[in-house]
């Protein structure tokens, strides 16, 4: 027996099927995506349910005449240290690079359909699917094993993540994590604490929650910030935000003053500025240092002095701060007119005194961690910092022109221009080589993971560079 259905994009456009009873949803879903001339993506029910591909019609309560969604949704990339996952259109997963640390998703693929998000540790993911539950692969001692707390793992909305263990905030408020627990994998200690949760963050090695009553609680190592005993604790009540250096905190509360904790030499210690810590609208974290705009514009800093803390040679010009950028060991600053201010390690982008007269009308600033590039109003681009690593942009220069946007890797830049083509710098091992990219054309979208960059194609295609070592989608 056969019934027609409509099925109709976002736009209005519609495709009428006939199609039996017994054809599954995977069937239909791609008679109708050929009928619509569009890419993958989700068929959804008349109620708005996504309709699972091994299902049948008949399965799937569809009648004649039912009105069906094609929704086509946007690739989405996230990437660990050396692996890639992409979200397609459809809601499946594709992953590329070192199989011992992400890339290997074989053994979950079945499970990883209408995935929502993925979070990425070091060497593991994690996919929150559309129903709220996780799925978890990669290195197994890293948080790519889910299974001890996989009962747990209901109505996630949010998931977090240390370098080798992650954390999940539930609909209810509560977390569940797993992981190395020297990372922050095991919060049994602190379980009871952790109610009403609005936000988790991480640095390398600990967590920090804000809870319902404006408290924090920690876990992780101790000397990250896993905890808050003394005088700390104390001052953690009405917490708005908390930043993450490396291997510290920074907290703002709600009368503007900031309380910090973790590693002292990495910014766990502001008391020898804590009387200018008044009236802080956003704070900004490099490897080793906090960089705080307060509502007059002004900044203070403090952490590793030799590493972004010092400010105090360029602070009479830290004024009408608009946004702060930071490399490992540096910070970029927007001023109101749209001219820049740097400071910290010299050889990481502290020192722009080569291009400063060319940093004005500047829209936005990217980070290597080694480098920073501005895009200006203009479309053109400023570069500076480790020259190796994407602070010298020299060779591409007569390129850069009608720029949309840039992304980072861990040592390249690579900009989309206005006709979808794509410009990369920097270090060959990290994408910095385009030469292989003359004829790669309507791009639009690009990601950055560490090691190289991926671009997607206006027909969904992901094109990949760099590091060869993180492989190519299949």
């Amino acid at each position: 027996m056969s019934v027609t259905l409509h099925v109709s994009l976002i736009s209005g456009r519609t495709a009428s099927l006939e199609t039996r009873l017994d054809a599954s949803i995977s069937d239909l879903k791609q008679r109708a995506q050929s009928a619509l001339a569009v890419d993958r993506g989700k068929l959804l029910s008349p109620q708005g349910i996504v309709l699972p591909g091994a299902a049948t019609v008949k399965d799937s309560g569809l009648c004649e005449g039912d009105l069906l969604t094609f929704h086509v949704g946007q690739v989405r990339i996230s990437a660990c240290s050396s692996a890639a996952a992409a979200i397609l259109e459809d809601g499946s997963v594709i992953t590329w690079g070192d199989a011992e640390f992400g890339a290997d998703s074989s053994a979950v693929c079945s499970q990883l359909e209408n995935v929502v998000s993925i979070q990425a540790a070091s060497d593991a993911f994690a996919a929150i699917l559309v129903d709220g539950s996780v799925v978890s692969w990669g290195d197994e001692d890293g948080g790519g094993d889910c299974s001890s707390v996989e009962h747990q793992l209901k109505n996630v909305r949010q998931i977090q993540a240390s370098l080798n263990a992650f954390a999940a905030i539930l609909d209810d408020g509560s977390v569940v994590t797993w992981g190395n627990p020297e990372f922050g994998g095991d919060s049994r200690h602190v379980q009871d604490q952790l109610q009403n949760v609005s936000k988790v963050q991480a640095n390398e090695r600990a967590f920090a929650a804000i809870v319902g009553d404006g408290s924090v609680v920690t876990w992780g190592d101790v000397d990250y910030g896993g905890s808050t005993e003394g005088s700390v604790k104390i001052q953690l009540h009405s917490v708005q935000d908390i930043q993450a250096s490396e291997s510290a905190f920074a907290a703002i509360l709600d009368d503007g003053t900031v309380a910090t904790w973790g590693d002292l030499w990495h910014g766990g210690d502001c008391s020898f500025v804590q009387e200018q810590l008044h009236r802080v609208q956003r704070i900004q974290a490099c490897g080793s240092a906090f960089a705080a705009i307060l509502d007059d514009g002004s900044v203070v800093t403090w952490g590793d002095e030799e590493n972004g803390a010092d400010s105090s040679t360029v602070q009479r010009l830290l004024q009408d701060v608009q946004e702060i950028q930071a490399s490992h060991t540096a910070f970029a600053a927007i001023l109101g007119d749209r001219s820049v201010v740097t400071w910290g390690s010299r050889d990481r982008g502290g020192d722009c005194s080569a291009v400063q007269d060319q940093l004005h009308d500047v829209q936005c600033i990217q980070t290597t961690g080694h480098a920073f590039a501005a895009l200006r109003v203009d479309a053109s681009v400023v570069t500076w910092g480790n020259a190796e690593k994407g602070g010298d942009s020299s060779a591409a220069q007569d390129q850069l022109t009608n720029v949309q946007h840039i992304q980072a890797s861990e040592g390249a830049f690579a900009a989309t221009l206005d006709d979808g083509s794509v410009v990369a710098w920097g270090h060959s091992d990290y994408g910095g080589d385009d030469s292989e990219l003359y004829d790669l054309q309507d791009v639009e979208q690009l990601q950055a993971c560490e090691r190289g960059f991926a671009a997607i194609r206006g027909d969904g295609c992901i094109v990949t560079w760099g590091d060869p070592a993180c492989g190519r989608p299949e």
